[in-house]
């Protein structure tokens, strides 16, 4: 099956790396991997984060005249034309106008990943893309959902309850060295990735600078993977903790593998973190995870089997997490086989590519009927 694949926050070939990115990229690739043929409908992005409804106004306008365009052409030439849509990533400040219109249009199913509601946004700076979304969710086939925090607003939203689809964040663990066998070390190497961006990842730096300032007294040492406009900032966080920490730099995706594989435990705070593709990364290769409790980090990270769990923005309580694993050698070494079995029987792409396939031709037939 022909799939249109649009991104409203970012497309999945923009060249800012970032975890949305990596997903879009993924979920492609799960697409080809069901047998399908996915294309970039659109680079169109939607994104407005400032909170202008003049902006938002503006931006809707545009996709309206680029969703006929494309209806035109696809009309023209129905042999290029999609049999179904699929939208990833949603939001009030990334609404997507494209796909229930084109998809109207042209009588195909609309299918969202990853999608998100925020009742409080109605009457606020973002109501014009608060609404798209809610025309956008009662207008799907289905909604795939990562995230299970984002269920309880999405479902009033759906024309059917059976719509929502729970579909676990997903990577593909062959690229991930996670095998091999971990060191015991009295002196562990500690890692963090993430994009260095003003917001809640900036937060999670100052947790995260925090509470490592507290465990001067152990032997460890840190590697940071990631940069962004706040690495002033972020530099300023950590530097309490001198010359244990290596700056990486933003590496490519084959690059982080190797870093990871080199470590012994990864370190993330999670501030306002959806789910967080760098902590699915990181125990696929094997490392246990001491993590934050946001949003959906608990339906990836298993507080006491796969690592350890702080409350959000915790900064003793994660230090103490931390602090544990750094001394408990054996303890680390079996939370990262953990890791690693959980991400192969639960978070593979290949299994998302067969539950992708499953909802795809279920559609296939609904529309048929």
């Amino acid at each position: 099956m022909r799939v249109a694949f649009y991104a409203p926050l970012k497309p999945p070939d923009h060249p800012m790396p970032s975890g949305d990115r990596r997903i879009a990229q993924l979920f492609c690739e799960a697409l080809r991997g069901a047998g399908h043929e996915p294309f970039l409908a659109s680079r169109l992005r939607s994104y407005d984060g400032a909170g202008n409804p003049l902006r938002q106004a503006r931006l809707r306008r545009i996709a309206g005249f680029a969703a006929e365009r494309l209806v035109r052409r696809w009309q023209r030439d129905p042999r290029a034309a999609p049999e179904l849509w699929f939208t990833y990533h949603l939001y009030y400040k990334a609404p997507d106008w494209l796909g229930p219109a084109i998809s109207a249009a042209l009588g195909i199913p609309y299918l969202i990943a990853e999608a998100s509601s925020a009742p409080k946004q109605a009457g606020g700076n973002w109501r014009v893309g608060h609404r798209a979304v809610e025309e956008a969710l009662h207008r799907a086939d289905a909604v795939l959902g990562l995230n299970p925090a984002d269920r309880e607003c999405v479902m009033p939203l759906l024309r059917d309850p059976q719509r929502w689809i729970a579909l676990s964040p997903f990577l593909d663990a062959r690229r991930y060295g996670g095998r091999r066998a971990r060191r015991r070390s009295s002196s562990p190497r500690l890692i963090a990735v993430a994009m260095m961006r003003r917001g809640d990842k900036l937060a999670s730096y100052r947790v995260l600078g925090a509470a490592l300032a507290d465990l001067l007294d152990l032997s460890w040492s840190l590697d940071i993977v990631g940069d962004g406009a706040a690495r002033a900032e972020v530099e300023c966080a950590l530097a309490p903790l001198g010359a244990r920490i290596r700056f990486c730099g933003a590496l490519e995706e084959a690059a982080v593998a190797e870093a990871l594989a080199e470590a012994d435990l990864f370190v993330w705070p999670a501030v306002n973190e959806a789910f967080g593709m760098a902590l699915l990364e990181a125990q696929a290769s094997g490392l246990p995870v001491v993590a934050g409790a946001s949003g959906g980090v608990c339906g990836i990270v298993v507080s006491g089997e796969t690592g350890l769990l702080a409350p959000p923005g915790d900064v003793a309580g994660f230090a103490a997490a931390v602090r544990r694993l750094i001394l408990d050698g054996a303890t680390r070494a079996a939370m990262g086989v953990a890791a690693r079995g959980k991400v192969e029987r639960e978070h593979d792409l290949r299994g998302a590519a067969t539950r992708l396939s499953t909802v795809i031709e279920r559609l296939g037939r609904v529309r048929a009927a």
